[in-house]
């Protein structure tokens, strides 16, 4: 077979994660600097692509399809991204990871997405790109932004919750896959659909916020973005507030639904299947 059936997915994933945790410091900033910016690609282009279309319906499906490109830059160039490392917890429930190695891997994955995720906002910003279409993009970047920091604390943790239910599910059979079309594909649609479902995640987070904080300081552009009684929370504080509660969204999506639930399903004697299919 191409793939690696449901239950030999958690021994793959178990591999991987002690694989993680042991990579250096300077290995786990540069490649989480790397799917930071990867990540901030597939947000910019998908922005840039649907920026004229309403954000609802087929023009998120349109992002969606382009978003996807993000994590398969991640998985199959190779990167640590925050989101798919939550995966580790599985390496914990199995007891080959400490939780300390787990949180220093986390700690250093996480400041680099940031890092590589600013370091696009200022490479967009430079390029004078926001200004395209008469401004549009960049009154779309602003608005994209706005409406993030404008969720309550439930909504954002939730969204997030539920987008990586389906981003740890991506890299789930991205392991099952025994070649690159398999991975591409496997990645393709549980992105898609988050994407499209109006999801939060913490990664796209640091650039589509920074962003609109960055493009809304041209006037012309905040203008043209019509933000209303939006405006007043697009500053660093609900910046900050956005980012946490989806980051804690997400460990559990993630954590919860795909790592621990599978680990109980195939690993702990106690829930194991009689057959195995």
């Amino acid at each position: 077979m191409g793939y690696f059936r449901p239950h030999d997915i958690v021994d793959v994933s178990l591999e991987i994660v002690q694989k993680k945790v042991k990579n250096s410091i300077t290995n786990m900033l540069i490649l989480g600097i790397l799917a930071g910016a990867f990540i901030a690609f597939a947000a910019e282009a998908s922005t840039m692509a649907v920026h004229d279309l309403a954000p609802v319906g087929f023009g998120r499906f349109i992002a969606g399809v382009i978003f996807t490109t993000g994590l398969m830059l991640v998985v199959v160039c190779g990167a640590e991204l925050f989101t798919g490392n939550v995966l580790i917890l599985t390496g914990i429930l199995e007891g080959t990871v400490s939780i300390s190695s787990m949180l220093r891997n986390w700690f250093w994955v996480y400041l680099g997405n940031l890092l590589g995720s600013l370091l696009l906002v200022y490479l967009m910003y430079a390029s004078g790109l926001w200004l395209y279409n008469d401004g549009l993009v960049g009154a779309a970047v602003i608005k994209i932004a706005a409406v993030k920091v404008n969720l309550t604390f439930l909504q954002a943790f939730t969204r997030g919750i539920l987008c990586n239910w389906l981003v740890c599910l991506a890299v789930w059979i991205s392991y099952a896959a025994q070649d690159i079309g398999g991975k591409i594909w496997g990645i393709f649609f549980p992105i898609m659909l988050f994407i499209t479902s109006g999801f939060e995640h913490s990664v796209a987070n640091m650039y589509y916020i920074p962003a609109g904080l960055l493009a809304a300081q041209n006037p012309e552009l905040l203008e043209l973005a019509q933000l209303g009684g939006l405006a007043g929370k697009l500053n660093l504080t609900y910046t900050a507030a956005n980012i946490l509660s989806v980051t804690l969204g997400n460990i559990v999506g993630g954590g919860l639904f795909v790592a621990v639930f599978y680990w109980f399903a195939f690993r702990f004697r106690g829930f194991q299947a009689k057959e195995k299919p």
